[in-house]
């Protein structure tokens, strides 16, 4: 049996948190990285869509396009506006990063959890490309309607700030594959401690920005961190009831896909148009991230001894 999670996770986690708070402790070492937080999530996805084969998601998308239609309404629409006004009337100061962090795209590395909480990981990688592929135009429109926020900020921005971050790196891949298709190994070799530096980078060069507030506010990081794995139960009991009638493996699919999202890039995104709330709620969101892989394991255990 696998653990809960790994050492990798571990130092993920200690990178995020270490990171953000040298930024804040250090703003003047900070800024000095203020320009390479976008290149740094592009790179960053760069590598994690190395290892997703696009051409194979077409055939798990057979079988299943009637439930992935809904449950992508569900991510990207549907549960956003929903939540959205609930933590207005609960948390105002929290209702918009519960609107960037539901409806933006499931996580690249989403598949990878699913493996080890076995879940659908064919279902989940057809998420991950469609909500990758719609997330650019969706959220910001979300943003547009719900938020109303088109007064002061572009509403084609943000669709080019997010399509930028997302296709790029794809035809990246693609690029690599047919003229470099050998080089595709050696680079996920590498992958994981240049998403260490990569998400280090991206800290130092957003938080710094945010000091005076966090000096100011200490606690705002520890409600931010309850929000942070509030939202994230959320995301996992939904995912599950969504699926409740189905197979277990694709009730866990379905808790990964919405709890497993790319937080990282809303954390640039919302630097760029927002803050210093919400990157700091998506920074906080990687804990839950890998620690909720621990109720998951839990939850598929019950269900087995229970057949």
């Amino acid at each position: 049996m696998q653990a809960p999670f790994r050492l990798n996770d571990i130092l993920l986690i200690t990178v995020v948190i270490t990171s953000m708070a040298a930024a804040i402790i250090f703003p003047d070492f900070g800024s000095l990285f203020q320009v390479l937080p976008v290149y740094c999530v592009m790179a960053n996805f760069f590598l994690s869509y190395l290892s997703i084969d696009f051409a194979s998601v077409w055939q798990a998308l057979s079988g299943h396009g009637r439930q992935i239609l809904s449950f992508t309404a569900l991510k990207l629409i549907i549960l956003p506006v929903i939540l959205f006004y609930v933590l207005s009337f609960i948390a105002p100061s929290y209702a918009l990063s519960a609107l960037l962090l539901t409806g933006v795209s499931t996580g690249v590395t989403a598949p990878f959890i699913s493996n080890i909480v076995r879940g659908n990981s064919s279902l989940v990688l057809v998420v991950v490309v469609i909500t990758s592929a719609l997330a650019p135009f969706t959220l910001p429109a979300l943003v547009k309607i719900v938020v109303a926020r088109e007064a002061a900020i572009s509403f084609f921005s943000m669709i080019r700030m997010l399509a930028m971050v997302i296709f790029i790196p794809i035809i990246a891949v693609e690029i690599i594959r047919i003229l470099l298709p050998k080089a595709v190994a050696p680079l996920l070799k590498i992958q994981f401690p240049v998403s260490l530096l990569l998400f280090a980078l991206i800290n130092l060069g957003v938080f710094y920005r945010y000091a005076p507030f966090f000096k100011k506010e200490p606690s705002a990081i520890i409600l931010a961190s309850v929000v942070a794995f509030g939202l994230a139960a959320i995301y996992y009991i939904i995912g599950i009831f969504f699926f409740r009638k189905s197979t277990l493996a694709n009730q866990i699919a379905g808790a990964v896909m919405l709890g497993n999202l790319n937080n990282v890039l809303v954390i640039v995104f919302s630097s760029q148009f927002f803050g210093p709330v919400e990157p700091l709620v998506a920074a906080m969101y990687m804990v839950p991230y890998f620690v909720l892989v621990i109720p998951l394991r839990y939850y598929h255990h019950r269900k087995t001894a229970d057949q």
